[in-house]
């Protein structure tokens, strides 16, 4: 019984297996069929949409464009030369030891403001301060022998009037005389060269400045050959920036420079608050030959010491100012085959592609030299959507900043989207809404020919089951 009942089970175990196995069979086989009668209809309406979100995405027809737009004024534009510069110091002193001996003091700390005739450094001075006792003596010495030199030659003088002594002998005591007196200014010299060498050991500031790193410390020896300064002085007040500009702008800064002074502005890459403000002092007298640059330089009074040797900062030379010039905003004018173009508003809210001729340009404004007149109105957002003659709708800046991105997106990749996923739904599953963006003739034509299309299979269905019952 037990057997009986185990084969039983078992055969209703196998009978299950293989009645799941030629089910999903069928399943797998009905389905392709079923979707074959589908796909004409969807890859139709797919086609017909993605064709629709490309027409829309190029705002094609009398759709209006949103855009932001700027007026071009007229007003006095400053004409620069903008450059690069580096700042140097107006004065740099290298301080060295002009005599031999042990740095006995440091006057000042590394970083410290400094005078003129501050003293800074004391190298060990008894070893010139003997030699300058020595001198002293030698000139003492020197000195009486000279006083007695002269006393005997007044004396032979009058002997020799007198005729008492011969001629010879009163010449060789006055040659004795002039000789000691002789070694007498020899021996001031060596006590006034021993005097300045002393004054050495004690060394003062030959500027007003800021002392770098002590590059020799208290208790080493320095030399007078020494390659070595004991420690570095900058003028930072006043203080040059050096920049360069080029070769064709020459003449035209010999020109102005020549009517007064020119004005220079020294501002910071990140923006650190106001430029400073200087005078151009110098123009190197020979073009750089490897850069075809020439060289300048500007003075500041640098009050505040914003700028610092080896600092790295913009110039703007200013050369004189451009009156009743044309402007625009900067993001206005487009690049193209032709050259540089702006798109110009017309009264009836269309687009003119108009080429023009643009000047200098300044934080973020251009000047335009020929083209376009004061008064009129460029596109200086959503220029990408645009094309001659195109229609518009001036938005606020603020609104269209964001809407711009948004409507790029839509019209850039509905046609796409709405071809790969929208073949997938039904002619009648229409929904307005997503297709926004497309005008209402050409959705309400979609809805139309989808909902034909379908009528028309339903009808050819009919005609096909009546043929069939007749033949039966």
């Amino acid at each position: 019984m037990k057997r009986t009942l185990w084969i039983v089970a078992f055969l209703a175990v196998v009978g299950g297996f293989a009645g799941f196995q030629q089910y999903q069979s069928w399943s797998l086989n009905k389905k392709p069929q079923d979707n074959a009668a589908a796909k004409p209809q969807g890859g139709a309406e797919s086609g017909e949409r993605g064709a629709a979100g490309r027409s829309g995405g190029r705002r094609g027809g009398g759709e209006a464009v949103p855009v932001v737009v700027a007026t071009a004024v007229q007003k006095s534009v400053p004409v620069q030369l903008r450059a690069v510069g580096n700042v140097e110091p107006f004065n740099t002193v290298s301080i060295k030891s002009q005599v031999t001996g042990v740095l006995q003091k440091a006057h000042f700390k590394e970083g410290q403001d400094v005078k003129l005739g501050q003293l800074l450094f004391t190298i060990d001075p008894r070893p010139l301060e003997a030699a300058l006792k020595q001198a002293e003596a030698t000139l003492a010495r020197d000195s009486a022998q000279y006083k007695n030199k002269r006393e005997q030659l007044k004396r032979y003088a009058e002997l020799v009037e007198k005729q008492y002594v011969s001629r010879e002998q009163y010449d060789q005591i006055k040659a004795d005389a002039d000789a000691a007196e002789a070694v007498v200014d020899a021996d001031k010299a060596v006590v006034e060269n021993a005097k300045v060498q002393l004054s050495y050991c004690y060394i003062y500031s030959p500027v007003n400045g800021r002392v770098g790193s002590l590059l020799i410390n208290e208790g080493n020896l320095v030399r007078v050959n020494d390659g070595a300064p004991l420690v570095v002085i900058n003028q930072v007040t006043p203080i040059n920036v050096t920049f360069a500009v080029p070769e064709q702008n020459l003449l035209d800064i010999k020109r102005h420079m020549a009517g007064h002074k020119l004005n220079v502005n020294a501002s910071f890459p990140a923006g650190e608050g106001r430029p400073e403000q200087g005078i151009l002092t110098f123009v190197d007298n020979a073009v750089d030959r490897t850069t075809g640059t020439i060289k300048l330089k500007a003075e500041f009074t640098n009050s505040e010491r914003r700028l610092w040797p080896g600092q790295f900062i913009n110039v703007t030379l200013t050369l004189a100012t451009q009156a009743d010039a044309v402007v625009i905003p900067s993001e206005a004018i487009q690049v193209g085959p032709d050259g540089q173009q702006v798109f110009v508003v017309k009264e009836d809210k269309r687009v003119e592609l108009r080429p023009v001729s643009v000047g200098q340009s300044n934080e973020g404004e251009s000047v335009i030299i020929k083209g376009l007149a004061f008064g009129e109105q460029v596109v200086r957002e959503g220029q990408f959507l645009l094309s001659p003659g195109s229609r518009v709708d001036i938005k606020e800046t603020a609104k269209v900043a964001g809407d711009g991105k948004v409507e790029g997106r839509r019209r850039g990749g509905r046609g796409k989207t709405k071809a790969d996923g929208e073949g997938k739904e039904t002619a009648s599953a229409v929904d307005p809404a997503k297709v926004e963006g497309r005008p209402e003739s050409k959705v309400v034509d979609g809805a139309i020919g989808d909902a034909g299309k379908a009528t028309e299979q339903t009808n050819g269905e009919g005609r096909r089951r009546r043929r069939v019952e007749s033949k039966g």
